[in-house]
């Protein structure tokens, strides 16, 4: 892997036996819970992929297991171009509002954004993008305009909470994350542990924040606050 020979067990993937090498191969979907054993590897987000001698299309480094022989590079021109393509894409239809965004500081997005150095979008003139309603319920916010498609949230709530309301619905532009019949949060079996929002990347899930609120009443002259 970019000229550094490794030996791994049998089922290793490249992403993985890079980082061994301490080459850091960057990704958006990727997640790993150490301590469950429990990994997040749809190979959805594409920004992972890297060049593979002999192979014809760029592999996804979390999904792609390590074979005899193998040559990578993980950080060749044309993995450095295809990384910055699929990152405008996502970008392109994704909301422009990350200032006030409760994500701004924090958003993977954002972070992988700068660190592939996107600074314009071509195209984005004469993009449409996919529209969702806001979903707003005691305890989360799903604003699924902001969805990249991950299936962070997907994984924390059917494999580590057991609870089952989220799964991958519709395809093409209109694919999301969402609970059965794409009804609201708040009719589903979600029980607001909140696993999904600590673990969404972009600003697609939030938590309600009733600090404003609170503000507001501890400078009403009319109301007597206990604590």
């Amino acid at each position: 892997i970019d000229n550094k020979e490794i030996d791994v067990p049998g089922g290793t993937t490249i992403y993985k036996a890079a980082k061994e090498l301490g080459i850091d191969i960057p990704t958006l979907c990727y997640m790993e819970l150490h301590d469950m054993n429990i990994e997040n590897k749809p190979g959805g987000c594409r920004i992972c992929v890297s060049e593979v001698e002999g192979r014809r299309n760029l592999a996804p480094s979390c999904s792609t297991k390590c074979e005899p022989g193998m040559v990578v590079k993980t950080h060749s021109t044309r993995v450095l171009n295809a990384r910055r393509t699929v990152m405008e894409f996502i970008l392109s239809d994704h909301p422009k509002d990350c200032l006030v965004c409760s994500k701004s500081g924090t958003c993977e997005l954002q972070a992988m954004a700068h660190r592939l150095d996107i600074r314009e979008i071509p195209g984005q003139e004469f993009a449409a993008m996919s529209t969702y309603r806001k979903d707003t319920s005691p305890s989360i916010i799903r604003d699924l305009d902001k969805c990249i498609l991950c299936r962070r949230c997907e994984m924390m709530c059917n494999e580590v909470q057991t609870v089952g309301a989220l799964s991958a619905v519709n395809r093409g532009f209109m694919a999301t994350v969402a609970p059965a019949f794409e009804q609201n949060l708040e009719y589903s079996t979600c029980t607001y542990c909140g696993q999904c929002v600590s673990v969404c990347p972009t600003g697609a899930l939030t938590e309600v924040n009733h600090v404003p609120q609170v503000l507001r009443a501890l400078n009403d002259p009319t109301k007597t606050v206990i604590v």
